[in-house]
Parts: structure tokens; sequence; C-alpha cells
């Protein structure tokens, strides 16, 4: 991560900064890099951790599931407000807007292993944590293209 949190202070400084509007918009740098890029020395190691994968679940946990903000709110924060920074038309459900949605259970408890990511990278702090929330289909277009295992279409 660039920069890194490097205190709990940081963290809690963002933490708040997401509930008291300061912080409007969550989002993923996803640039992963595959292990021999991160297997050097750490000063010569470029900064990521695999995040797109596990941000959900973890906003959800330290802003809703702790009472934080509420899931509509999170939901904003991922949605609407970067639309509406990028003056897109997207991020809302109203009539007439893309049918692009992703549908999460936000109590959907799992624990991510290096064997379910997707991502050509294997670097994050992350694995054999417990979650909670996770994306569980995508539409594009009105189209589904993506559905979890479990919750595959037609399963």
């Amino acid at each position: 991560m660039n920069p890194p949190l490097r205190s709990r202070r940081d963290r809690d400084a963002v933490l708040e900064g997401l509930v008291d509007g300061t912080i409007e918009i969550l989002a993923s740098d996803h640039a992963p890099h595959c292990g021999y890029e991160k297997e050097v020395e750490f000063d010569y190691a470029p900064f990521g951790i695999t995040g797109l994968e596990t941000e959900l679940a973890l906003s959800l946990m330290q802003l809703h599931h702790s009472g934080r903000l509420s899931l509509l709110e999170v939901v904003r924060k991922y949605t609407e407000a970067p639309a509406r920074l990028l003056k897109l038309g997207k991020g809302t459900l109203q009539p007439g807007a893309d049918a692009d949605v992703t549908v999460i259970d936000p109590n959907l408890e799992w624990v991510w292993t290096p064997e379910d990511t997707a991502s050509k990278s294997r670097n994050s702090p992350f694995y054999g944590w417990p979650l909670k929330g996770r994306a569980v289909l995508t539409v594009v277009g009105g189209k589904i293209v993506w559905a979890a295992e479990r919750h595959a279409v037609g399963k």
C-alpha cells in the first residue's frame, strides 16, 4: 500500500475521516505484482498488496458491522461518490441507468486463502482472516458476467 498506514492512530484517523465525510470515496488501486517482483529486498519491492478481493469485506467489517456507518453509506462510498467525482452518470439504480450492478451479501462469512484469489499476485496480510461480507454476483449491461460458485445462476 502506498503510503502504508504506519500506526493505529493513522488507521483510526482514516476510519474517522470516512465516518465524518472527510473521505468520501472507497476504492482499490488494484495493481497486482507477481511473486518474483515482491521477492526482493524490501526497499526494491513495489508497493502494494492484493486488495480488490478483500476490500469490501474489510470495509463492511470496519464501517458497517462496527456500527460506524450504515450499509447504504458504505455502498455510496463505492458507487455514487466516485461516479459523481468523475462525472460519469453512473453509480445509481435510477431508471435509464446502466444495468451495472454488484450484488453483495453483507453477512456472508468466509475465510480468504491464496487459492481463492483470481489475482496474479498472492501478496496479502489477510489470508486466513475471518471476513464478513462478499460480492456474490456481477451484472454488466444487464447481463450476468460473474457469479460466486454457491450463488451461481441455476444452482
